[in-house]
């Protein structure tokens, strides 16, 4: 009796598992929509408040005016921190960071984690028993105060890598059925929103890209100012690619389909040549780990009973 309960209960808990395996993909997948329409929503009601606080100055003057001082203010503050501040702002939206204060706090995470670091490694120098050269305790709070320098950095390369590569995979697809759409018939804001909506399941980060990109065509007068920036955030090849094929059919009247036909098959052949291209690289990479680990190992197998029967030989004598 014992046993027939324990073999319905680890049934039970099987088949719990099993459909928990079962649903979590399509739970993933509501998650990923309902996170997508976050985003966007963020994005239009941001537009809209855009919108309105342009209203606002035409009816304040006296607002307008201290408004434009205050623009004036921070233009000279991106004067003085120059390129820089850019440059960190555009990592910034590449890494999917969007909160307008995250460059200032790149750059403050920058100044203090080397002072941060510096101050761990002089206490743990100072309590250790050891007797260190002072020119190996100065190399020590160098390399502390590099690697706390370097380390946001790194972490948003990391970041922006790998939403470029989500990105360059999924976004030939998306040409298709945009290009599928247009030539049904269907207007540009809406072809970009309808397979922004149908990639969230598969690409989170190409379908809130997608879906910023139809939200700022629909709301902003400038289509062309909508595309550079969805090429800006995004930083890849392929976007920029996507933003200019478009501002010149626009500009020059020809075929939008045409346009991405073309541009669908070109991404694909630069995503074929990047991986020939680390497919070519892999073999001189493997040197080194073959070298460390496989030819110390095939010594050993193919000189060790030599060895044991030569020190075997000796012992006899």
């Amino acid at each position: 009796m014992e046993d027939q309960w324990l073999v319905t209960i680890i049934s039970m808990v099987l088949a719990a598992l099993s459909f928990i395996g079962f649903a979590t993909p399509f739970l993933k997948k509501s998650e990923k929509k309902e996170h997508y329409k976050n985003v966007i929503e963020k994005r239009r009601k941001s537009l809209y408040e855009s919108h309105k606080s342009g209203e606002i100055y035409k009816a304040s003057p006296e607002k307008k005016g201290r408004d434009v001082n205050s623009l004036a203010a921070l233009y000279k503050m991106q004067q003085m921190a120059g390129d820089m501040g850019e440059n960190v702002r555009d990592r910034m939206l590449q890494a999917g960071i969007r909160s307008p204060s995250a460059p200032i706090k790149f750059m403050i995470l920058q100044g203090v984690l080397p002072i941060i670091f510096c101050a761990l490694v002089m206490m743990i120098l100072s309590a250790s028993d050891k007797d260190i050269a002072p020119i190996m305790t100065l190399l020590y709070i160098f390399i502390a105060a590099v690697s706390g320098y370097k380390l946001p950095d790194l972490l948003i390369k990391n970041t922006i890598q790998k939403r470029q590569d989500e990105i360059a995979l999924s976004f030939p697809d998306s040409l298709d059925m945009m290009l599928i759409c247009v030539q049904g018939g269907i207007g540009l804001e809406q072809t970009i929103s309808r397979v922004a909506m149908e990639v969230s399941d598969h690409s989170e980060v190409l379908a809130e890209e997608l879906g910023i990109l139809s939200t700022e065509m629909a709301m902003l007068n400038d289509r062309r100012k909508a595309l550079q920036d969805f090429a800006r955030r995004v930083g890849s090849g392929a976007a920029k690619s996507f933003a200019t094929s478009l501002i010149q059919a626009e500009q020059y009247g020809t075929s939008i389909s045409q346009a991405m036909r073309v541009l669908s098959d070109e991404i694909r052949d630069m995503r074929m040549s990047k991986a020939e291209q680390k497919a070519a690289s892999l073999p001189p990479k493997l040197t080194v780990p073959m070298i460390l680990f496989f030819l110390p190992a095939l010594f050993i197998i193919i000189l060790g009973p030599a060895g044991i029967e030569a020190a075997s030989a000796g012992i006899g004598k």
